[in-house]
């Protein structure tokens, strides 16, 4: 006697079944144009790849973090209201509760990367490439990482060595 005919009439109406289910789709949604993507792609690689044209320089930076950031993130990038970060860190990160500010970032791009996505709260992506750049230029000066002079652009930008670059440890290696 074989034990395993209804185990296989059970996988076959399955089967069956999720062919029919596949055709009774609902077929909600169009396809998305390249134009479409294109307004939503805005990702920075740390090379630079993705960046935009434009530039800046903290002083153009430092008028628009105080009219759209010091209010969050505190006059000069310090002392910031409860529940909102300092944009001005420490240069070393030695201890492991060390509060993790931009100078604790890998790249520069990825400061860029950020402000261009969710700033300012609550109205994200309304800076423009240049002002992006010039409040970059402007933090980064804030950090002693640039000078004050320094231009910010997508040539520039991917050059600045931040300063704790070379102190993160990859966890599993053999993944990359």
């Amino acid at each position: 006697m074989c034990t395993h005919k209804p185990l296989f009439a059970l996988l076959s109406a399955l089967a069956l079944a999720g062919g029919t289910a596949a055709a009774d789709t609902p077929r909600l949604g169009k396809p998305i144009t390249e134009a479409e993507i294109a307004a939503w792609n805005i990702d920075v690689l740390p090379d630079g790849t993705g960046l935009p044209t434009g530039s800046g320089a903290a002083a153009q930076g430092a008028k628009v973090y105080a009219e759209k950031c010091s209010a969050c993130h505190g006059e000069k990038g310090v002392k910031p209201p409860p529940g909102y970060l300092p944009m001005v860190g420490p240069a070393r990160f030695d201890r492991i509760d060390t509060m993790k500010t931009v100078p604790y970032y890998k790249y520069a791009t990825t400061l860029f990367d950020v402000i261009r996505r969710s700033m300012p709260y609550p109205t994200p992506r309304t800076l423009t490439s240049d002002e992006l750049y010039a409040v970059t230029a402007y933090i980064l000066a804030l950090n002693k990482i640039i000078g004050d002079n320094d231009v910010m652009d997508a040539k520039t930008l991917p050059q600045v060595k931040m300063p704790n670059r070379d102190n993160f440890i990859i966890r599993f290696p053999d993944k990359i």
